[in-house]
């Protein structure tokens, strides 16, 4: 700002008992003393006008009264300097001081840190001595404030801090101003002083003064000079001088000092880290900081909103999400929301001036045509329905969106355009706004288009959408207009009254034919809660801000996060109306916004703020300690959203995509539940329904993937789908365990659960927390609750029968053992039961094996006919089982009838049968094993010859994954004796083409004579020959296999290989000796391969060297 061209003053020093002083006729100072005339009018003319304008106004001002009226020019308020020095949200712990100017400015002042202090016209000056850091001097910074009007108009600091808004420094020189004024040397205007001096006096004051700064200003005073000399130069031309001490001109702006530059480059900064959780923070207290300024009614707060909104407009990952065709992150929607709504507070501001009105619309609208912005979500406009008196049971489509939506800068510029548009000059607001005891006079409403009051004499606002109405308290609050907004709020609960009242008396007459429909169509277009303009939210905290109980403090830390103290609230009564309160109405707002039936909007983003809203609403009434008149209120509400038919998200009728209660339902269960517990099940049963999965999935069918919520690929719409079924299981959770120890409504809560949640990974935790609930450690279980757990479990098994997961076997494993806390008749029906609920592996080696554990049997205390009955059971599942699905329950079978024979020999005779059938030689060899280990080695020879006899290894199959069961199954018929050995011959031959592995197999059973036969006796005394039966045909087989197995390889050999078959042709030779005649017929097949395969001549060659 340029320095004013005229003069200006302000007078002597005050203590500081008048810091904080009023302006009225009856303000006292000091001990009692009424105030001077001359002090109440300078106050006046130094809050109003420059000190120009006095000095046009009158001829002559005496230097008494300039000196009082420079004096009252300062700010006499810590609140404002507190504002522009404060941070707007809560800094670390323990970095307050080192973070928040306005703490160390009152540190540094409360030290004796200023001195020097002096006051020359509105010009203030002086020293702030600041501690360095350890080994560090002292540092002494010089401060210069310069202020007009009661506003600090400019502030400059030798410690050069760049931040928003004023360093520590200046608030420790403007705090001592305020605290200790008589303490300040008081001098007039400079220009003042110098008017009192002759031409001597003028040039040695000159000449002294560029003595003393002759390095700084001995340049400027030369070039100065010159031009004064100069009689035709431009400064000749203009009257007077400069004096920046004479404060500001008439035309001059009077707002306080804003650093605009550091803003800007403050959101470009935060802008730039927009990914990070605390530039989002920051940004969020600039709005709150804005705010701030508009509840001051300070000029400044639309100045810097000016400046936020043209940053963001320029941020560069706008233009990529709009090229790449993507939406904004949430982060960034939810910063452009608040800035929309900051601006519809500010274009409706009550009492701008028009100018400014038209001023901000054209910038807005300027900002509008701007193609910058990516396309939006969502279905609210501006101009919804309005406020009516009566609304008709008529429910429509879903509203389209307004075309004004559709505007590059998106809703958050179209709703602060469209609000460019109303006014406050409606002769029925204002009388609304004026008194608290508004009512209908004689004339009432005749010839008004719309009643102006309900039946009961209150004032009602209608005629414009409820979010705009509501709009206008925010709106209200915002710019420090709190009465009036309790007012306007009053006016429109009454409004919704009695909108409600006839919405219902409309669904009495129409009633039976929409319960006979069963469903309904939407008759709210656009919801309340998660509107951009958040209507509800403003409506409450409204109204709760006046029962608010808080000790005055400066707000340092408006948004002061997980640390800020719970509020205390207290009834307040509601003029007008005898026996409400304005707690009492904030209670009764949220849960007709909460309890409203209205559609979820489109896009994920929009979907996602519908729950965020719903969770600060609801957050806000948790804060409300409830006594017996919110209780009467909760009570009331609760019959009437009961009642409310398709205009209640509680009513018997509901639109298949409305959004779902359960959130607002576990608030008013848990708060009803101890006052009436009937009403509270009956409400949040009620508000179990999910109706877009009801007219999906009829009851009990489960999901197309049944462990996981429906994804968008089935409603591609409902984005929160997953959210809004996990908050429907948190409400039948809550209710399962309030309702325990209570039969009925436990089995009503059961019944709800059956019919409404179709997650069966939802059940499954329902079932874990009632089962949780009725075991309690300390005391008796509660078998009803318990029940209700294992059925839960059942339908969970049911549903994902044919769903092979990794959480099945988690589900298997806490159903029996939820059984097992019944009692060995509920472990016993599942057994029986088991062909519906699990598969045959499950039911094998899960069920049969858990409920037949030693820890199972201990829990169960069972005595030995029922422990019997109970292992009886599980044999008998175990056999099923093992007929089902033989290759994989044959041998959990055996294993479970091992001390039965009867159940042993028929599991026995199932593997025989399904040898027959088709089970694989792996399972045969594994049961057969079994059956060695057990100590019955012939069962084990028979199903090894049955699998023998389905295998086939080739010749070149030495790593078969059965060679070791092979070799297994000879050694057990070699140790069985000669008869089995000579059994089993054949079926190696068949079944093996490998010659190693016929090789190995021979070598080992000549190794040794057979072992014991079934009964013990020797049969043998020495070791079997290769060349008698039954080894000869073995033998033979291996030769064979041999000579084939050559000719195969040397097909196709390849040079890299000849050493392999070299060492191969050696293993060969060796196996070809064990015969009498073996030497001649090994050379006589080295004499074949020769001649067949003479064209090799190098690994013939390589055959001389080695075998002649």
């Amino acid at each position: 700002m340029d320095p004013p061209a005229a003069k200006r003053s302000r007078g002597c020093p005050a203590g500081p008992e008048e810091r904080d002083a009023g302006a009225g006729a009856g303000a006292v100072r000091g001990r009692g003393r009424p105030e001077a005339l001359l002090d109440l009018s300078a106050k006046r003319v130094a809050e109003s006008w420059a000190f120009e304008q006095v000095e046009e106004r009158f001829s002559r001002v005496p230097e008494p009264v300039q000196k009082r009226i420079v004096f009252w020019s300062f700010p006499r308020s810590e609140r404002e300097i507190c504002m522009y020095s404060s941070l707007g949200y809560q800094p670390p712990e323990g970095e307050h001081d080192a973070r928040v100017p306005f703490t160390r400015g009152l540190h540094l002042l409360q030290s004796g840190a200023v001195d020097r202090v002096l006051q020359v016209g509105f010009h203030l000056s002086g020293n702030i001595r600041e501690l360095g850091g350890p080994g560090e001097p002292e540092r002494l910074y010089h401060v210069s404030i310069s202020f007009d009007r009661c506003k600090i108009t400019s502030v400059s600091c030798g410690c050069d801090n760049r931040d928003l808004f004023y360093c520590a420094h200046v608030v420790a020189l403007s705090l001592y101003r305020i605290r200790h004024a008589r303490q300040v040397e008081l001098r007039l205007p400079i220009s003042e002083t110098l008017s009192q001096m002759n031409r001597d006096q003028l040039q040695k004051f000159v000449q002294y003064l560029i003595s003393a700064h002759h390095t700084e200003v001995l340049p400027t005073a030369q070039r100065l000079a010159d031009e004064i000399l100069l009689l035709g130069s431009e400064i000749n031309l203009v009257h007077g001088a400069p004096d920046p001490t004479a404060g500001a001109g008439i035309e001059d702006a009077n707002c306080w000092h804003l650093d605009e530059e550091q803003i800007q480059e403050q959101v470009k900064q935060l802008l730039a880290n927009g990914g990070y959780y605390g530039a989002s923070q920051q940004l969020r207290s600039m709005f709150c900081k804005v705010r701030e300024m508009l509840r001051m009614r300070d000029s400044n707060g639309a100045r810097m909103l000016i400046l936020m909104t043209e940053q963001f407009l320029q941020d560069p990952r706008l233009a990529l999400w709009r090229q790449q065709g993507a939406g904004m992150t949430d982060k960034c929607r939810q910063l452009w929301d608040e800035l929309g709504a900051l601006w519809v507070c500010v274009v409706l501001s009550p009492h701008c001036k028009p100018e400014e009105r038209v001023s901000w619309l054209q910038l807005l609208g300027k900002w509008d045509q701007l193609d910058v912005c990516p396309l939006e979500e969502g279905n609210y406009s501006f101009d919804g329905p309005s406020l009516q008196p009566t609304m008709a049971l008529s429910p429509g489509r879903r509203g389209a969106r307004s075309p004004c939506l559709s505007s590059p800068l998106g809703e958050s510029d179209c709703r602060a355009l469209q609000a460019g548009s109303l006014h406050w000059s409606d002769a029925h607001l204002q009388r609304i706004l004026a008194s608290d005891s508004y009512g209908p006079s004689l004339t009432g409403n005749v010839g008004s288009e719309k009643p102006t009051f309900d039946p009961q004499g209150r004032p009602l606002w209608l005629g414009e959408p409820f979010p705009t109405a509501c709009a206008r308290v925010d709106t209200l609050r915002a710019h420090g207009y709190p009465r009036q907004a309790l007012r306007l709020a009053s006016a429109i609960v009454n409004t919704l009254r009695l909108q409600r009242r006839h919405q219902l008396e409309s669904y009495k007459q129409q009633k039976k034919e929409l319960l006979q429909k069963g469903n309904t169509c939407i008759t709210n277009t656009e919801g309340w809660v998660g509107h951009p303009l958040d209507p509800i939210g403003c409506l409450c905290r409204a109204l709760l801000e006046a029962c608010r109980l808080e000790e005055e403090t400066l707000a340092l830390y408006p948004d002061s996060g997980p640390e800020k103290r719970k509020a205390a609230y207290q009834h307040v009564p509601v003029p007008g109306s005898p026996g409400e309160s304005y707690l009492a109405l904030a209670l009764e707002v949220a849960l007709l916004g909460l309890g409203q039936q209205r559609a979820l909007p489109e896009g994920l983003y929009a979907q996602d703020k519908v729950v965020r809203s719903e969770e600060q609403l609801l957050a806000l009434l948790e804060e409300v300690e409830l006594d017996e008149r919110l209780v009467q209120v909760l009570r009331k509400q609760a019959g009437l959203l009961l009642e409310g038919g398709p205009f209640s998200g509680f009513g018997e009728v509901l639109f298949r995509e409305s959004v779902p209660m359960h959130t607002c339902a576990r608030y008013l269960f848990t708060a009803l539940l101890p006052h009436d517990p009937d009403l509270a099940y009956r409400l949040a049963l009620r508000a179990m329904r999910l109706p877009v999965l009801e007219t999906a999935f009829p009851a009990g069918e489960p999901h197309p993937n049944p462990l996981d919520s429906i994804m968008s690929n089935r409603f591609p719409r409902w984005f929160i789908l997953g959210h809004l079924e996990t908050r429907q299981c948190e409400l039948a959770s809550a209710m399962l365990t309030a309702a325990k120890g209570d039969p009925k409504w436990l089995h009503a809560v059961l019944g709800s659960i059956q019919q409404n949640i179709h997650s069966p990974a939802l059940l499954f935790k329902l079932a874990q927390d009632a089962c949780k609930t009725a075991t309690p450690a300390s005391a008796p279980p509660d078998t009803t609750l318990l029940g209700i757990a294992l059925e839960l479990g059942l339908q969970v098994m049911r549903m994902t029968l044919n769903t092979m997961t990794w959480r099945r076997r988690e589900m298997v494993r806490w159903l029996v053992g939820c059984a097992t806390e019944i009692g060995p008749q509920a472990l016993m029906n599942i057994m029986q039961n088991w062909y519906s609920l699990f598969t045959p592996v499950e039911a094998a080696t899960i069920v049969a094996v858990t409920g037949t554990t030693h820890a199972t049997l201990s829990r169960l205390q069972l005595d030995a006919p029922r422990r019997e009955e109970l292992w009886a059971c599980a044999r008998t599942l175990a056999l099923q089982c093992a007929m089902k699905d033989p290759q994989n329950c044959a041998l959990p079978a055996l294993t479970l009838c091992e001390k039965n024979h009867a159940a042993f020999e028929a599991a026995y005779q199932i593997v025989l049968d399904a040898a027959a059938g088709g089970l694989g030689h792996a399972h045969l060899f594994t049961v057969a094993r079994y059956m060695e280990h057990r100590g019955l080695p012939l069962r084990a020879y028979k199903l090894a010859t049955l699998a023998l006899a389905q295998l086939s290894i080739a010749f070149n199959q030495d790593s078969h994954p059965a060679v070791n069961d092979v070799l297994w199954a000879c050694s057990l018929s070699h140790s069985l004796g000669r008869h089995e050995l000579s059994a089993i011959v054949p079926l190696i031959i068949r079944s093996i083409h490998c010659a190693p592995m016929l090789s190995d197999i021979l070598r080992r059973w000549t190794l040794s004579a057979p072992g014991l036969g079934p009964l013990g006796a020797r049969r043998a005394a020495k070791p079997l020959g290769a060349d008698r039966a039954p080894l000869c045909q073995l033998l033979d087989a291996a030769v064979a296999a041999y000579i084939a197995t050559s000719h195969s390889r040397l097909t196709h050999i390849s040079p890299r290989h000849y050493g392999d078959f070299i060492e191969f042709l050696g293993q060969a030779r060796e196996t070809f000796l064990l015969a009498p005649d073996g030497h001649l017929q090994f050379a006589q097949f080295l004499e074949n391969l020769k001649q067949t395969y003479k064209g090799k001549k190098k690994l013939m060659l390589l055959v001389r060297e080695r075998f002649g």
